[in-house]
């Protein structure tokens, strides 16, 4: 139940940075940091996406250790974006409340996988 959230989040989200990545690449001719945040914004999907076919435990943990990183990163490149005044207040805090719900549904889902795995053991 909540890998399936976890996806339909991850996708909005990916869905959400890539649409405010193309408006900064045409209005703004800004590339660099819009490049950045398009790949580790749709990189949290892919590998949560990844993990749902995971060969293993571990597999499948490693995918979202992965998922997470790039939540993270995401942050930082959306923290530059606010800073540098390439994006509004408002696209910020609904980008970041979004990638820090996924950071924290993530968090939660690895903490229960690695102790299932713990419990097998």
């Amino acid at each position: 139940m909540k890998e399936d959230l976890l996806k339909e989040l991850s996708y909005k989200f990916a869905l959400n940075t890539f649409k405010l990545c193309r408006k900064l690449q045409i209005e703004d001719r800004e590339y660099i940091i819009s490049r950045q945040l398009s790949k580790s914004g749709t990189s949290i999907g892919a590998n949560i996406e990844e993990a749902s076919g995971a060969q293993s435990t571990n597999d499948f943990i490693a995918k979202f250790h992965i998922a997470l990183k790039e939540a993270k990163e995401s942050n930082y490149w959306l923290r530059l974006l606010k800073d540098t005044q390439l994006i509004t207040i408002n696209e910020f805090e609904e980008l970041m409340k979004d990638s820090n719900y996924i950071i924290n549904l993530l968090t939660k889902s690895l903490k229960t996988a690695k102790d299932n795995k713990l419990n097998k053991e």
